[in-house]
Formats: structure tokens, sequence, C-alpha cells
């Protein structure tokens, strides 16, 4: 009985030993545990891009307090780019073929814009050439005066009844000498109106569109309508002159003159031997000296006429 109390109480003390060092040992193993946490078998769980969450917590932990590293750690999305502004901004960078290519686009853009502005300017030249060449074809001879700039602008001057007639030569004193009763006979071959163009030795060019033939007058009298303009090359390129209204001092024509104008000045007066003139201000027109000045020595004077095509090549 004695011997088995004895190896009752023994066994307690052994127990009661290794009860007290399991709990002498807990602090020092939790000290330095088994496992660390990345290192834990719970810990590593894996995310869908290989990378275990253990890893992102580590790296949060490590870059806390230092708020540029944590800024760059979680960049802001990328934005959404065109192809051309990326290459605009490759270029401004420097962003080796980026920048080559680049450079050639806008050099390529660059020379199409200039091409287009060089060939445009062709372009418009040409068509002007082209609009003055054309109204040229009507004149049915070679005029001493009126170029293919000065024909397109007289021919966007002239009244509707006109558009698209034959330019006939009724009169030139080259042609027929030197004599205003000649001119006059002479304009009453077409009827409608006429347009008389004459110069100056200094080389101006000026003249007036007459709205039917002429028609001499014993005594001064004014005719004409208010179809009828003054216009000059005298101020580089050509000028018209319309009625302002003031009066009806369209024209006058008489054996010894035949002028245009008044109100202060004839606009224009040419003499009976077609050889002087003069000009000045009118207040019919509104107009300075049509010629170099106020007195001059006439180079030519033409008188042209207008008839429609089939008329033209019938007579």
């Amino acid at each position: 009985m004695l011997t088995r109390l004895s190896a009752m109480h023994a066994l307690k003390d052994k127990v009661s030993q290794k009860l007290s060092n399991l709990f002498a040992d807990s602090p020092s193993q939790s000290a330095s545990p088994r496992y660390s946490l990345s290192d834990s078998p719970k810990a590593r769980l894996v995310s869908s891009s290989g990378k275990s969450f253990s890893s992102y917590f580590s790296f949060g932990v490590l870059q806390s307090g230092n708020e540029n590293q944590d800024s760059e750690s979680c960049p802001p999305p990328l934005p959404i780019r065109t192809d051309s502004y990326e290459s605009v901004e490759n270029y401004k960078h420097g962003n080796g073929k980026n920048q080559a290519a680049s450079a050639m686009a806008m050099t390529m853009i660059s020379n199409g814009k200039e091409s287009n502005k060089d060939g445009s300017a062709k372009a418009e030249t040409g068509n002007e050439h082209f609009e003055g060449t054309k109204q040229m074809e009507e004149l049915t001879e070679s005029s001493a005066f009126i170029s293919a700039n000065l024909c397109e602008f007289l021919y966007a001057c002239l009244p509707n009844i006109v558009r698209g007639c034959k330019w006939i030569l009724l009169y030139s004193t080259l042609k027929h000498g030197i004599s205003l009763r000649t001119l006059i006979r002479r304009s009453a071959e077409l009827p409608g109106p006429c347009l008389l163009v004459a110069g100056d030795k200094q080389g101006a060019v000026f003249g007036a569109l007459l709205e039917c033939p002429l028609r001499p007058t014993p005594k001064r009298k004014y005719q004409g309508t208010s179809q009828t303009f003054m216009f000059t090359t005298i101020y580089g390129q050509p000028r018209i002159f319309r009625p302002t209204g003031a009066n009806r001092y369209y024209w006058m024509c008489m054996n010894e003159f035949l002028a245009f104008g008044g109100g202060g000045n004839f606009a224009l007066c040419l003499d009976e031997d077609l050889l002087k003139a003069t000009s000045g201000p009118s207040e019919t027109f509104g107009n300075e000296c049509l010629a170099s000045s106020t007195e001059f020595e006439l180079k030519n004077v033409e008188l042209w006429g207008f008839a429609h095509a089939s008329q033209y090549f019938s007579s």
C-alpha cells in the first residue's frame, strides 16, 4: 500500500515538473516563433498575378512614412492617348525614332501647305490669265490699248445686253485716219452701245461707254443715259467712274469736239482732229483727271461696237 502511494506521488511530481517546464518555455517560443509571418503557410496565399499577398503587405509596411515612395507605389492609371498626340509628345521630348518620324511627318505637312499655297496662287493667276485671254478672243481685231487685264475688267463693267458679243473695231486712228467726223460716221455701223478707248503718250489708257451710236448736234446739248461710264488706268489698275446723279451731263457730240461729263470740267474732251484732248474733275462722274495731265496729246483713239457672232459672220 505504501509502495503504491509513493509511486503516485512520484508521478504527480513528474507531471508537475513537466508542466512547470512547459509554461517556463512558452515566452521564449513566442519571442522567436518557428514560422515568421511571411513564411506562415496560412499567409502564403498567392494572388492571380503570381505574387503573394504577404509581399504586398510587407512592401506597404516598408514604404510607410514616405509619401513620395508611397505615391509611386500606386501610380495613377495611364492616360489614353491617340497616335497623333503621342507623335507630338515624342517629337517635343525627343524620343528616338518617334522624333525622326514625327519630324518627317511635320515636314511633309508643312511642305504640303506650302505647296498648296504656291499651287493655289498659281491656279488663281492661271485662272485670271485664262479669263482675260478668253475675253480677248472676243476681239475681232488687235487693239493698241486693250490688254487681257483691261479686257476682263471692261467686260465685267459692260451691260448685260452686250455680254457674249464679239467686239468689232468700228474705228481706229491708225487704220481710218485722224478725224472725229469719220469716227462719228463709223459709229453708226452697228446699233447699240459702243466703247471709246483712247490713250496718251505717257501710257495712260482711258475712255467711255456710250449706250448708242454718236449723233452730232448743231448746238451744245448733252445726250446719253445713266448707263454711260468713264474708266482709266492712271491709278495703276483699271478704275471705273459711273454717274453720281449730280446732273445729267453724260456726253455731248458736235462736229468740233466730243466731250463727256460736266459740272466744273469735262471729264474728257477730244478735239475734232483727235490729236489733243483735256481731262479734269467732273461732278457727273465724280472723277479726277483721267490722263497723265489735264492737257495732253492723244496717242490713238479706238471705237468698239458689239455684235452677236451670228450677226457678225453674216455681215
